[in-house]
């Protein structure tokens, strides 16, 4: 695809979609007024300021001051170029895009520079899953698969194939296709023999399981062994396009059952989230053969702020579990952890005890953070020696201690009280003596939550200089009535604004007015060369103006921005006086001074 597309299908496509629907497969967005709010997408934070108007068909975020309508949107969070973007969108809305008329521009379209891997990947994954399901070759796979408890419909929806044991197999099917092997080697799915330079591919006789990035695209492949062949498991390569600490298993597929579920199920490996899902559970995600990171932490936050942690029961994965929940707890995310009996693995647990087993942990014995704390700290250590006892103890209060809530502090101490036959008040003396400790070492940033919002509800709105603010209220007008752009066009009088930016956004506003009849600033903002254009755009759309503007209102702006433009003028005479007077030209310095003294007396009027 090439070109510019026309502002006729850019118009279809917007009418056809709804950008609070587009944006809320990406972000959790709560209603609220006409709005939606939600968790930025574009930087960390805990309180949403990430704004949705279905109205006007935009985004902002107060915090970063990201903005923009729906297409800038998708680039800006798929780091696409806006051709692909409103492909995608065009897609979405059942708007065919006229190709061919769009490449006349002359104008050339960036294609995707790792589009060849992905579309190896999608070729692979039919094979394999063709391999498996169709050809005697995959028959010892399949049965191998049946008799592990996997179904037809699990295969079908995870597609899962079978790569057969010869060296060549995925090279010759790559290469008839017009696949470079140098490039497919990069891809992750082929091998060099550095010593013959030869080819080979680099999954032979492993039962094949795609695995997919947050739009649904095959990006690598993780390969079972059926017999004693090392490693059990062989993983893609990191490539351009795979990457561990940013890809959960079954993410793309499990992202609307999350938001309905208002959760997320995290496991350690995609076997656990087959049998999860087979057992009813279509929340389930699974970290690839590495540790929770901030990506995933940042990718599951946008869908829920709930999580149910189920790893596997023996100390790895129960240390595992541990750091996983103290990462998302420290990142907001409400947390309980299932801890399932005699060491198995989720996997093995459903196999063995059956799916309403695994239901009932899970629904029913899954555990509070600080639950799951307390049982967590008792590991390694014997609570019958007195010494290790009161170790225990002193670390449970000083996690109990960290609670913002009272009520759980006191629910927890009570527990703890309880449990060793212990004075209730000696706790509580204890834990308010680790509670006050705390909160003095606690820097002022890290402060509750209430008085983050107090401080941000005193926070005084950003001032602007006064020829800034009138500068950026006539621009405002003028995103409302393009009748309003040609008065204050000929009130300045061809004198430019006093700030670039605010320069260039008249300059194309009075553009895309001369093609369009009506204001619409999710339009206008798709004829915006850059970012920074387009958030100052969306940032002064959304100040609150009247709808029709007396002409003593819009000449009072225009007086204030002549007036700043007159200070700048003096500013330079001052400048240029000094030059002269340095360089001992007094009729020079004489002159300028002069001219600064009409300025003056026209500043003056």
């Amino acid at each position: 695809m090439a070109g510019r597309i026309s502002e006729e299908a850019i118009q279809e496509i917007k009418q056809g979609v709804d950008i609070a629907d587009i944006i809320g497969d990406y972000v959790q967005l709560k209603k609220q007024g006409r709005n939606f709010l939600g968790l930025c997408p574009f930087h960390g934070e805990n309180s949403p300021s990430f704004s949705v108007s279905p109205e006007k068909q935009i985004y902002h975020c107060f915090g970063c001051g990201a903005g923009g309508n729906v297409f800038t949107f998708l680039m800006e969070m798929d780091q696409i170029p806006f051709q692909e973007a409103a492909a995608r969108l065009a897609d979405r809305a059942g708007v065919m895009l006229d190709i061919s008329a769009s490449e006349k521009n002359g104008e050339s379209f960036k294609l995707n520079e790792y589009a060849d891997f992905l579309e190896a990947h999608a070729l692979m994954a039919k094979f394999y899953r063709h391999l498996l399901l169709n050809t005697d070759e995959g028959g010892e796979a399949l049965h191998y698969l049946h008799e592990r408890g996997f179904t037809n419909e699990d295969i079908d929806r995870f597609q899962i194939g079978w790569s057969l044991p010869q060296n060549e197999f995925s090279l010759n099917v790559l290469q008839k296709r017009g696949f470079d092997p140098g490039r497919m080697e990069q891809a992750g799915l082929l091998l060099k023999n550095e010593e013959t330079g030869h080819y080979y591919d680099r999954f032979r006789g492993r039962i094949m399981f795609p695995l997919q990035d947050e739009k649904g695209n095959v990006v690598g492949f993780s390969g079972r062994s059926i017999g004693d062949a090392q490693p059990k498991y062989l993983n893609s390569p990191e490539t351009a396009i795979f990457h561990k600490s940013r890809l959960l298993y079954h993410f793309h597929a499990a992202k609307t059952a999350i938001k309905r579920q208002k959760q997320f199920i995290l496991f350690e490996g995609f076997a656990d989230v087959i049998a999860a899902v087979r057992a009813g559970f279509d929340q389930s995600v699974a970290v690839m053969g590495t540790s929770l990171t901030e990506e995933h932490i940042r990718m599951l936050k946008r869908t829920s702020e709930e999580a149910i942690i189920c790893y596997d029961g023996d100390n790895a994965g129960v240390n595992a579990a541990f750091k996983a929940a103290q990462m998302l707890d420290k990142n907001g995310v409400t947390v309980n952890v299932t801890l399932l009996p005699d060491g198995l693995d989720p996997d093995e647990f459903i196999k063995r005890n059956g799916s309403e087993s695994f239901t009932a942990y899970v629904k029913d014995a899954s555990l509070t953070l600080m639950a799951f704390k307390m049982e967590y700290l008792k590991r390694g250590k014997n609570l019958r020696d007195e010494s290790q006892k009161f170790r225990y103890i002193e670390d449970v209060l000083a996690e109990i201690a960290s609670l913002k809530k009272a009520v759980e502090r006191d629910h927890y101490l009570r527990r703890l009280a309880g449990e060793f036959s212990l004075s209730l008040q000696a706790l509580q003396e204890q834990e308010k003596a680790f509670f006050l400790k705390k909160r003095a070492e606690r820097p002022i940033h890290q402060d509750d939550e209430k008085i983050k919002m107090l401080v941000q509800k005193a926070r005084p709105m950003k001032q602007y200089p006064r020829y800034e603010t009138a500068e950026r209220r006539l621009l405002a007008h003028m995103l409302k009535s393009p009748d309003v752009a040609d008065r204050v066009r000929t009130m300045l009088q061809g004198e430019p604004f006093t700030m670039d930016e605010h320069q260039a956004l008249f300059t194309y506003l009075l553009g895309y007015y001369e093609q369009a009849n009506a204001p619409d600033t999710a339009s206008f903002l798709t004829v915006l060369p850059d970012d920074q254009l387009r958030r100052l755009a969306v940032d002064i759309s959304l100040m609150t103006v009247s709808d029709e503007p007396s002409e003593e209102e819009l000449m009072d702006y225009v007086k204030e921005i002549n007036k700043q433009r007159r200070r700048f003028e003096i500013e330079e005479k001052k400048k240029e006086r000094d030059e002269a007077e340095k360089r001992h030209d007094y009729v020079g310095a004489a002159h300028i001074l002069s001219e600064i003294i009409a300025l003056e007396k026209l500043f003056s009027r």
